[in-house]
């Protein structure tokens, strides 16, 4: 049965598979230095510019990490949303590695402004306080929403201004980049942003994400630091070829805009049905592939155990906050079975 709990719980796209089986030939130099993997940091350049760097990790915590270790001392501060990833669900990883405190921020559907971040801006230059040194992003963001590049680039002005760095962290970049109809570099470092975590997992990929570095981070030595980080923290694949094969066949064939518009459009779908319904409520705007929505709590336990998915926020009790999540691979039919099942569980409630 199909699941709508997270992008993370879809198989590999069969392209993917492939690419994986055409990377396995004989032997090949370790830790990146193969054809497979220049391939891909090729492919990147072209995407992003020919003055970025890009390493790959096995996962997007060990990006996230690397990325912000890349700018930062432990005596700074990283500057997100509350919602965000590094604060919520990477088990206290950037605090434990880097040492860094982070200013975790009230935020609109998981968006920050320049204005929410304005008042820990006084701590700069004060010996007592840790240093802000990263203003870090999550497009799509936890919540489901967009950055404008707009948007985007006032967060980059704002950092750029006080000796910051911009960090996005890009999980769902590609469902973002399709949402908004417009390119990688349009959307990253064209907006200013100095260092990406790109997600391929979410997208179709077995494993594997990378960390972009942009032409600001790179003159103030990151990528210099994150040759010896990466390995420092677990994240040098010895056989790397084979998460550099899946991402060349990702960026070169489409394949990253043809899965991320299919996700994006299914959880369209699900919302229109979804918000006809007596008892549900769509809470977030849905502009990627995620949908947030309360409902009561009876019919969540109805539906959950023929479609399982998470209760975002269990509060209130009577009415949870749910997360509904679409992949590459939801399909038209996976939409109205479990719209299906959403109807007859709301039937009694």
């Amino acid at each position: 049965m199909h699941s709508f709990a997270s992008d993370n719980n879809s198989g590999v796209h069969p392209d993917i598979l492939g690419a994986l089986a055409a990377a396995n030939t004989g032997h090949a130099l370790a830790y990146g230095d193969d054809p497979w993997t220049q391939a891909a940091e090729a492919s990147f350049r072209r995407v992003f510019g020919e003055d970025c760097q890009v390493f790959f990790t096995f996962l997007g915590t060990g990006a996230n990490v690397l990325s912000l270790a890349s700018l930062t001392r432990p005596y700074h501060g990283v500057v997100c949303a509350e919602t965000a990833h590094i604060n919520v669900d990477e088990c206290g990883a950037p605090e434990r590695n880097l040492g860094c405190k982070l200013f975790a921020l009230p935020h609109d559907h998981g968006r920050i402004t320049p204005e929410r971040i304005q008042p820990v801006l006084h701590h700069l230059g004060n010996q007592h306080h840790n240093q802000p040194k990263v203003i870090s992003i999550t497009q799509c963001t936890e919540l489901g929403t967009l950055y404008s590049l707009d948007e985007i680039k006032a967060l980059a002005d704002l950092a750029h201004a006080n000796g910051m760095f911009l960090h996005m962290d890009g999980a769902r970049l590609c469902n973002a980049a399709a949402a908004l109809g417009v390119g990688f570099k349009e959307m990253t470092v064209d907006c200013g942003v100095d260092a990406l975590s790109f997600g391929g997992t979410k997208n179709g990929l077995m494993y594997g994400e990378a960390v972009v570095l942009f032409p600001r981070a790179l003159a103030a030595g990151a990528g210099e630091a994150m040759r010896f980080l990466r390995k420092q923290s677990m994240q040098l694949a010895s056989k790397m070829r084979y998460v550099a094969a899946q991402f060349t066949t990702l960026f070169e064939t489409g394949l990253w805009l043809t899965n991320a518009r299919n996700a994006n459009a299914m959880a369209a779908l699900l919302a229109r049905e979804a918000a006809a319904m007596p008892g549900v409520e769509i809470t977030r705007p849905v502009q990627a592939n995620a949908v947030f929505a309360r409902m009561p709590s009876a019919a969540i336990d109805a539906v959950q155990k023929r479609y399982f998915f998470y209760v975002w926020n269990p509060e209130p009790a009577e009415r949870p906050e749910v997360r509904w999540m679409c992949s590459f691979d939801t399909t038209e039919a996976d939409v109205r079975g479990f719209v299906d099942a959403l109807r007859e569980a709301l039937a009694p409630c």
